[in-house]
């Protein structure tokens, strides 16, 4: 490593953070039934599965499945224009309304996967987390598609309007829904404010711990359009250890009050709140689970992430890394 190489140093924004790491424990089984029923889509680049086969998933079936469509949305969308993205989000969307309907000769393979994700994910999800799934999905995938316009445009938000877009095309909120497809949680609970700040805390913290991760690859590529690193250092003029470090200071104070707001929580009857426990230990753990995905696989830092976990410190990647990407 060249000594002047310049260094990024990414904090441990969660030393402090009360959930810990968990495997569940039929994971391995699971991981490996869904890998081999991916892979017969052949729906990757060569480049591309390498880089999925290094990823490990951290849920059961349904939970897999999702984070493989969320990939390949993500390797589909990431370099297409507004118009294009618009028709694969609306094939994906149609896909999840006709579960049971065959998908047309010659469509992308986008249909087909989004189809048996949810053709099996209805026969044991609750009808709420149904409902509930359906409307979180489709607002990401509706908000990929202004991501997609916004690069297209070269238009840059402020961190505010960054932050609402962000909240959707993270995919957080549909991804929470797996933690409550075994339960019945009333829209009550659901919707109540407490509750909607309590998704909203972990998703940003979602949201800064994987675009502290992913800014020194975007940026190397030119792809920091949509991060929140860079998006600081636009706004406020901060260098990138300045933009971490606020970042860094905003994820402390969303801990708080997280679980500062846990404390607020209402009760709906005993029977109501076992569910509602278990559906914010849920969504508490997934900063955790993002962080851990982020260092344990190989997507932002090769098979280096450990090692960068415990020194904090990574190289700043060159631009001219962007001509061989």
């Amino acid at each position: 490593m060249d000594a002047h190489q310049k260094m990024i140093y990414l904090p441990d924004t969660m030393i402090h953070w009360p959930w810990p790491r968990a495997i569940n424990p039929h994971f391995e089984d699971v991981k490996a039934e869904v890998g081999a029923s991916f892979r017969d889509f052949k729906a990757l680049s060569p480049e591309s599965q390498e880089a999925f086969d290094k990823c490990d998933f951290e849920h059961v079936r349904i939970g897999c499945d999702l984070m493989n469509l969320f990939f390949l949305l993500e390797e589909y969308t990431d370099n297409e224009n507004g118009a294009v993205t618009k028709d694969l989000v609306d094939l994906v969307i149609d896909a999840l309304h006709n579960p049971h309907k065959m998908r047309p000769e010659g469509e992308c393979v986008l249909g087909e996967i989004a189809r048996q994700f949810w053709a099996r994910a209805i026969k044991t999800a609750s009808l709420s987390s149904q409902r509930h799934f359906l409307e979180t999905f489709t607002a990401y995938l509706h908000a990929v598609v202004v991501e997609a316009l916004d690069r297209e445009q070269g238009h840059r938000r402020s961190i505010d309007d960054y932050l609402k877009l962000r909240r959707l095309t993270i995919g957080a909120t549909p991804s929470f829904a797996i933690c409550e497809m075994g339960m019945d949680l009333p829209d009550e609970a659901f919707y109540h404010p407490t509750v909607v700040e309590l998704v909203e805390c972990s998703t940003d913290m979602i949201i800064i711990g994987n675009d502290m991760v992913s800014y020194n690859k975007e940026q190397a590529v030119g792809n920091e359009g949509h991060n929140l690193i860079s998006t600081i250092m636009l706004e406020l003029g901060l260098d990138i250890g300045g933009a971490i470090a606020w970042a860094a200071h905003y994820h402390a104070e969303l801990q708080k009050r997280f679980i500062d707001g846990l404390a607020k929580v209402p009760s709906w009857g005993a029977s109501v709140d076992v569910l509602v426990k278990e559906y914010l230990d849920g969504i508490a753990i997934w900063p955790r689970a993002d962080t851990c995905w982020s260092y344990e696989g190989q997507r932002y830092f090769g098979t280096r992430g450990p090692e960068i976990q415990k020194t904090r410190l990574v190289p700043l990647l060159p631009k001219a890394s962007r001509i061989a990407a």
